[in-house]
Protein backbone atom coordinates (compact mmCIF):
# COMPACT_ATOMS: atom_id res chain seq x y z
CA UNK A 1 0.00 0.00 0.00
CA UNK A 2 1.24 3.35 -0.84
CA UNK A 3 0.32 6.47 0.54
CA UNK A 4 1.73 9.61 -1.49
CA UNK A 5 1.83 13.38 0.24
CA UNK A 6 2.84 16.67 -1.41
CA UNK A 7 4.78 18.65 0.59
CA UNK A 8 5.40 22.61 -0.16
CA UNK A 9 7.74 23.39 2.24
CA UNK A 10 11.71 22.09 3.79
CA UNK A 11 11.88 18.45 4.56
CA UNK A 12 13.10 19.03 7.78
CA UNK A 13 9.90 21.14 9.14
CA UNK A 14 8.73 19.96 12.00
CA UNK A 15 5.01 19.14 11.08
CA UNK A 16 5.87 16.86 8.48
CA UNK A 17 6.77 13.86 10.70
CA UNK A 18 3.19 14.24 12.07
CA UNK A 19 1.64 14.33 8.27
CA UNK A 20 3.76 11.07 7.35
CA UNK A 21 2.56 9.59 11.00
CA UNK A 22 -1.77 10.51 10.18
CA UNK A 23 -1.21 9.47 6.64
CA UNK A 24 -1.52 5.56 7.96
CA UNK A 25 -5.04 4.17 6.13
CA UNK A 26 -7.65 4.28 8.10
CA UNK A 27 -8.36 0.54 8.42
CA UNK A 28 -4.39 0.09 9.28
CA UNK A 29 -3.78 2.17 12.47
CA UNK A 30 -0.88 0.14 13.07
CA UNK A 31 0.71 0.59 10.33
CA UNK A 32 4.57 1.52 9.92
CA UNK A 33 6.67 3.69 7.11
CA UNK A 34 8.17 1.09 5.32
CA UNK A 35 10.00 3.61 2.88
CA UNK A 36 10.00 7.09 2.12
CA UNK A 37 10.43 8.04 -1.34
CA UNK A 38 11.51 12.13 -2.31
CA UNK A 39 11.28 13.14 -5.71
CA UNK A 40 10.98 16.56 -6.80
CA UNK A 41 12.32 19.64 -8.60
CA UNK A 42 15.39 20.77 -7.77
CA UNK A 43 17.95 24.21 -8.76
CA UNK A 44 21.27 23.88 -10.58
CA UNK A 45 23.38 26.47 -11.77
CA UNK A 46 24.63 26.38 -15.51
CA UNK A 47 28.17 27.71 -16.99
CA UNK A 48 27.03 31.55 -16.46
CA UNK A 49 25.38 30.75 -12.75
CA UNK A 50 22.01 31.42 -13.54
CA UNK A 51 19.64 29.32 -11.60
CA UNK A 52 17.76 26.30 -13.42
CA UNK A 53 14.93 24.40 -12.42
CA UNK A 54 15.07 20.64 -13.37
CA UNK A 55 12.10 18.46 -12.32
CA UNK A 56 13.73 15.68 -11.15
CA UNK A 57 17.33 16.51 -9.87
CA UNK A 58 18.16 14.01 -7.37
CA UNK A 59 15.87 11.56 -5.45
CA UNK A 60 16.06 9.76 -2.17
CA UNK A 61 14.55 6.75 -0.86
CA UNK A 62 14.76 6.47 3.52
CA UNK A 63 13.48 2.93 4.46
CA UNK A 64 13.07 2.68 8.40
CA UNK A 65 13.87 -0.68 10.21
CA UNK A 66 13.74 -1.42 13.87
CA UNK A 67 17.90 -1.86 13.27
CA UNK A 68 18.72 0.69 10.95
CA UNK A 69 17.67 3.16 8.80
CA UNK A 70 19.03 3.07 5.19
CA UNK A 71 19.18 6.20 2.50
CA UNK A 72 19.57 5.81 -1.10
CA UNK A 73 20.56 8.83 -3.68
CA UNK A 74 20.13 8.85 -7.08
CA UNK A 75 21.32 11.58 -9.18
CA UNK A 76 20.05 12.17 -12.29
CA UNK A 77 21.83 15.06 -14.23
CA UNK A 78 25.12 15.02 -15.94
CA UNK A 79 25.58 18.10 -13.75
CA UNK A 80 27.76 16.95 -11.23
CA UNK A 81 30.56 15.19 -13.32
CA UNK A 82 33.49 16.57 -15.44
CA UNK A 83 31.37 15.98 -18.67
CA UNK A 84 28.23 15.81 -20.27
CA UNK A 85 26.06 13.01 -21.40
CA UNK A 86 27.51 14.25 -24.63
CA UNK A 87 31.13 13.58 -23.04
CA UNK A 88 32.14 17.12 -23.79
CA UNK A 89 33.82 18.94 -20.43
CA UNK A 90 31.66 21.17 -18.88
CA UNK A 91 34.35 22.32 -16.00
CA UNK A 92 32.51 25.65 -15.05
CA UNK A 93 29.07 23.65 -14.39
CA UNK A 94 30.65 20.56 -12.26
CA UNK A 95 32.30 23.68 -10.46
CA UNK A 96 29.20 25.08 -9.30
CA UNK A 97 26.86 22.37 -8.96
CA UNK A 98 29.64 19.81 -6.99
CA UNK A 99 29.91 20.99 -4.22
CA UNK A 100 26.55 22.16 -2.77
CA UNK A 101 26.14 17.64 -3.55
CA UNK A 102 28.99 17.09 -1.65
CA UNK A 103 27.55 19.29 1.31
CA UNK A 104 24.03 17.62 1.03
CA UNK A 105 25.77 14.23 1.20
CA UNK A 106 28.14 14.89 3.84
CA UNK A 107 25.18 16.40 5.77
CA UNK A 108 23.47 13.16 5.42
CA UNK A 109 25.92 11.45 7.13
CA UNK A 110 26.13 13.48 10.00
CA UNK A 111 22.55 13.05 10.22
CA UNK A 112 22.39 9.33 9.97
CA UNK A 113 25.83 8.92 12.20
CA UNK A 114 27.27 7.36 9.93
CA UNK A 115 29.50 7.23 6.59
CA UNK A 116 27.93 6.23 3.04
CA UNK A 117 28.99 3.57 1.43
CA UNK A 118 28.90 3.83 -2.92
CA UNK A 119 26.78 2.01 -5.15
CA UNK A 120 26.88 -0.04 -7.58
CA UNK A 121 28.58 1.62 -10.66
CA UNK A 122 26.05 2.50 -13.51
CA UNK A 123 26.33 3.32 -17.09
CA UNK A 124 26.48 7.21 -16.66
CA UNK A 125 29.06 6.65 -13.98
CA UNK A 126 29.71 6.21 -10.61
CA UNK A 127 30.63 7.97 -7.07
CA UNK A 128 33.65 9.05 -6.02
CA UNK A 129 33.70 10.05 -2.10
CA UNK A 130 31.08 12.71 -2.09
CA UNK A 131 30.92 13.37 -6.11
CA UNK A 132 31.04 11.78 -9.43
CA UNK A 133 34.14 9.75 -10.77
CA UNK A 134 36.28 11.63 -13.66
CA UNK A 135 35.28 9.76 -16.99
CA UNK A 136 38.03 8.25 -19.04
CA UNK A 137 39.24 10.78 -21.42
CA UNK A 138 39.74 10.54 -25.05
CA UNK A 139 41.29 13.71 -26.82
CA UNK A 140 40.34 15.40 -24.63
CA UNK A 141 36.55 13.82 -24.39
CA UNK A 142 34.46 11.61 -22.49
CA UNK A 143 32.29 8.98 -23.50
CA UNK A 144 28.70 9.92 -24.99
CA UNK A 145 26.16 8.26 -23.20
CA UNK A 146 23.37 9.75 -24.93
CA UNK A 147 22.00 6.26 -26.80
CA UNK A 148 20.94 5.51 -23.40
CA UNK A 149 19.26 8.85 -22.65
Amino acid sequence: MTTRLSVNRRLDHAELVDRVRQSRPAGFPDARVGAISVVGPGMWFDAEGTERLEPDLVSLSVSPDDLYLAADVSLHHDIWGYCNFKGVPHPDIQRRNAPRLAAALQALDELLGTTAQPGEPTYFGHADGYGASMPDLIDGLGPDLTDKL
